[in-house]
């Protein structure tokens, strides 16, 4: 098997923080998710990073010594922000050889000219939303401009859908990193009252029950830019908690790349937590854990889809198949598709997408964990990048060419 081959690179400086155990070194992280976009030059790639510098607050007192904010973590899905008004951002790349260069940084703006951040949209009933803090351990507020972006995917007019968690939403964007609209649930509209983006609630309500943290996190196109895949990062947690903690299956929805308007569903099943043998043999592992991170759609219209705990990563070739039955969508239907998982789902025999494994970091031990962006180059190689979370905890962003099979 071909060795995978790490770029070279380098991190953009973003600020430099005092802490009690010295300096807080922040950078530009812009590859939670990674697209490319018809007509550019060849090596041009696109990216997109999330809301902002977090971490948690366990890891706030022990790495940088902020043991005011060690009690926080009591609080489920907080966050603390220490650069809170520094949002999500587009970013073009160029592939150079065995290096990545950076051509652009956009941030994120409203049609005004808006910036937008990493704070939470207010909070609406029935959703979970996430609680924030500063450094000082000042609780921070919602926002309407607020936007936690991960995944990306480039029409051939030039424009970008971008997903994001918090919402979860679709934002259409320019390359100039302009937000034109956000798609959000029905029902939820009035969440973004008095938002500068215009607002559109056309996305199915049942979105609105993602697990904290756990919302649209990989977009890819279909060839012919007609179809946008739009997967959640996890179960959801419907209809509670504990359909997403023994969830075994993603949702995948396929929507109106013009409009996004919804078209169908789809349910992809996860691998258990301990065939992520990394993972595993770091420690316990469970189901909550294993994620969706990133998709691609290959020529033949398949989906690459990387599937993930933290340390491994699964590559796997899906061809999409028999969409789920409408009842499914329907928040108040019973049981959930969460419920049903993957052994209710074959003995009614409804539809499963199958997978066909392609790589994985479990047989590349010089590869990092984290990864999140993906696209495939044109001799079917795969382009893979961590998510650095902006150095909070160290890391640097590595991107990497790996052979696929």
């Amino acid at each position: 098997m071909p060795t995978p081959r790490r770029l070279h690179w380098t991190d953009i400086p973003l600020a430099t923080l005092p802490t009690p155990r010295g300096t807080m070194a922040l950078h530009r992280s812009l590859t939670s998710g990674l697209c490319r976009r018809a007509g550019d030059p060849p090596g041009v790639f696109w990216g997109v990073g999330d809301r902002g510098p977090n971490l948690g607050p366990e890891d706030a007192a022990a790495r940088y010594g902020l043991d005011h904010l060690a009690h926080l973590a009591a609080l489920d899905g907080v966050k603390i922000m220490p650069l809170p008004d520094v949002g999500p951002a587009l970013a073009r790349f160029r592939l150079e050889g065995d290096a990545v260069l950076i051509e652009a940084v956009m941030p994120l703006r409203c049609p005004d000219g808006t910036p937008l951040n990493g704070l939470p949209p207010p909070r609406i009933a029935g959703a979970e939303t996430e609680p924030v803090f500063a450094l000082d351990g000042t609780p921070l507020p919602t926002s309407v401009h607020g936007a936690d972006s991960e995944g990306i995917a480039a029409r051939r007019d030039g424009l970008f859908w971008i997903a994001e968690e918090y919402g979860p939403s679709l934002l259409l964007v320019e390359p100039d990193g302009t937000v034109l609209r956000r798609l959000v649930p029905r029902g939820s509209a009035d969440r973004f009252a008095g938002s500068a983006i215009p607002i559109v609630a056309s996305l199915p309500p049942v979105a609105l029950t993602r697990k904290l943290n756990r919302g649209f996190e990989a977009l890819a196109l279909s060839p012919d830019d007609a179809v946008l895949y739009a997967a959640f990062q996890s179960p959801l947690a419907h209809p509670d908690r504990a359909a997403h903690d023994a969830g075994d299956l993603v949702r995948i929805w396929a929507l109106d790349a013009d409009s996004g308007d919804f078209l169908a569903e789809y349910a992809y099943p996860l691998d258990p937590a301990g065939c992520f043998r990394r993972d595993a043999e770091a420690g316990p592992v469970s189901a909550s854990d294993v994620k969706v991170s990133e998709m691609a759609c290959l020529p033949d219209g398949r989906l690459l889809v990387l599937e993930r705990i933290t340390l491994s990563t699964h590559f796997y070739r899906v061809r999409l198949g028999e969409a789920l039955p409408a009842a499914l969508l329907d928040p108040t239907h019973r049981p959930t598709l969460e419920q049903i998982g993957q052994a209710g789902m074959q003995a009614a025999g409804w539809p499963l997408l199958t997978k066909q494994l392609v790589a994985s970091t479990d047989l590349l031990s010089q590869v990092c964990g984290d990864l999140e962006g993906l696209i495939v180059l044109g001799d079917g190689t795969l382009l893979a990048a961590n998510d650095s979370d902006y150095g909070t905890e160290g890391a640097q962003t590595q991107f990497w060419l790996l052979p696929a099979g």
